[in-house]
């Protein structure tokens, strides 16, 4: 099996075939605002395919959700997309009746603009939880931004930056591989900051997508868009969607809430010319499926290491549960414990903090067999706190020193069975809460915070 993939300029755009741009509008209204720098930053994209793709999508299962998501729901049940709209500063999520028409709308906009059949643009927004998109900056933007379509890492770059919220950076990667003999190309890009512990499914409809078949517990927007020149219909492209983001974006965590817009489309047009993939197994169907989880857990990890306000970031990985579904509620029991996040952006090496989450978690726990222990960076040692249940001889010295670095692994043995779960999680700090504490003292902010 391969499993090294090389790294290629692009992103989105690196992939045959597609195209890419992004402009400035005043979605976000010019100068308000917190987070990624609210000057002119583009805030609207469009990502198009030269031709019909096969696509891949995965939804919020939050019960409130945007009307760009059930868009996107019944569109990509049909199998078949060419591009995708997407705007920043507004999130069009619980805004009735008149959300649904603008979503539809601005999906009708880019086919008219793009000449494309109808039902054959999707649609993402993140921003503003209950205000209704400005339709007019909405259509002027799609109007631009189709007239700056492009195929260079630039225009990868403009689409990246107009998905941003309270990110600090673009999040993008691409990577080519061989199939046969024919090379072939995945990109992506993403956004997500606050608002981050997504649990998505194929139909936005629960349980969420997760190993073992278990569900990943309740949680700004997280979205990603992937691009690839592979020759693979959708049924395997959905099929390996599902596995690269059950191990990817619904293993994250920075505070522990699920957004109303969540989503994951892939776009896969065949330009490569690769031997077709019509079916979820075979070698070339799990090299693919490698190089896409590859690329994913990748971005995701992006996500949570620009997470408002982090300082630290830290895989909790749980060993040893009974079942898959009590180490994946042990392991978000700690990741999201806010007396375990404020610790380890502290520096200190509380096990205490950590045994408590592990105990009021569902997950079967017995105290007397459970081990804690801390992995550095660039080490396999793993430097135990606590061991059956009591704490270990190892000097307090040296697990602050374990803990000192900007990433760490915590790791759990439950030692009741062979199940095991990871979760990678962001520390919870000062500029955190004061990002997200609202401005209410300063009504000209109002309406412009991200959901």
């Amino acid at each position: 099996m391969q499993s090294k993939f090389k790294p290629v300029d692009g992103a989105v755009v690196a992939p045959q075939g597609f195209l890419a741009g992004g402009v400035f509008c005043d979605i976000k209204r010019l100068g308000t605002g917190k987070g990624s720098d609210k000057g002119r930053k583009r805030d609207l994209c469009l990502l198009v395919s030269e031709t019909p793709a096969a696509v891949a999508g995965l939804f919020t299962t939050n019960q409130v959700c945007a009307a760009p998501v059930k868009v996107c729901v019944s569109r990509v049940a049909k199998g078949v997309a060419q591009a995708v709209v997407v705007n920043s500063g507004n999130a069009n999520a619980c805004t009735g009746r008149q959300g649904m028409k603008d979503a539809l709308a601005m999906t009708a906009l880019a086919e008219e603009t793009l000449g494309l059949s109808t039902g054959r643009v999707l649609v993402g927004s993140t921003g503003r939880i209950g205000v209704q998109l400005p339709m007019a900056q909405v259509a002027a933007g799609v109007a631009a931004a189709a007239e700056l379509l492009g195929s260079t890492p630039d225009h990868a770059a403009h689409a990246a930056e107009a998905i941003l919220t309270s990110d600090s950076r673009p999040k993008t990667l691409a990577v080519e591989f061989k199939l046969g003999d024919r090379i072939v190309r995945i990109g992506g890009m993403c956004k997500g900051a606050g608002m981050i512990q997504p649990g998505m499914s194929p139909t936005g409809a629960r349980p969420a997508v997760a190993p073992g078949g278990a569900a990943p517990g309740l949680h700004a927007t997280m979205l990603c868009f992937l691009t690839t020149d592979c020759d693979i219909a959708a049924k395997p492209l959905q099929a390996a969607l599902n596995e690269a983001v059950a191990s990817s974006f619904n293993r994250i965590t920075v505070d522990g809430d699920m957004s109303t817009n969540d989503t994951v489309l892939a776009l896969a047009n065949g330009l490569a010319g690769n031997p077709a993939i019509r079916k979820a197994s075979g070698r070339d169907f799990e090299i693919f499926q490698a190089a896409l989880s590859h690329v994913c857990l990748a971005l995701a990890k992006l996500i949570v290491s620009d997470g408002e306000g982090v300082h630290r970031v830290v895989t909790v990985r749980v060993e040893g549960a009974k079942s898959f579904a009590d180490a994946d509620a042990a392991a978000r029991a700690v990741a999201n414990s806010a007396l375990v996040k404020t610790s380890w952006h502290g520096g200190d090496p509380n096990w205490g903090r950590i045994i408590d989450a592990l105990g009021y978690s569902p997950a079967t726990i017995v105290e007397d067999k459970v081990d804690i222990g801390y992995v550095t960076p660039g080490s396999r040692k793993v430097l135990w706190s606590l061991r059956r249940g009591q704490p270990t001889r190892t000097s307090f010295a040296d697990l602050w020193k374990a803990v000192q670095a900007d990433t760490f692994e915590l790791r759990i043995r439950l030692n009741l069975g062979k199940s095991s779960a990871v979760m990678h999680a962001a520390d919870l700090t000062e500029a955190y809460v004061d990002f997200n504490k609202g401005t209410i003292a300063d009504p000209s902010q109002a309406g412009s915070l991200g959901g």
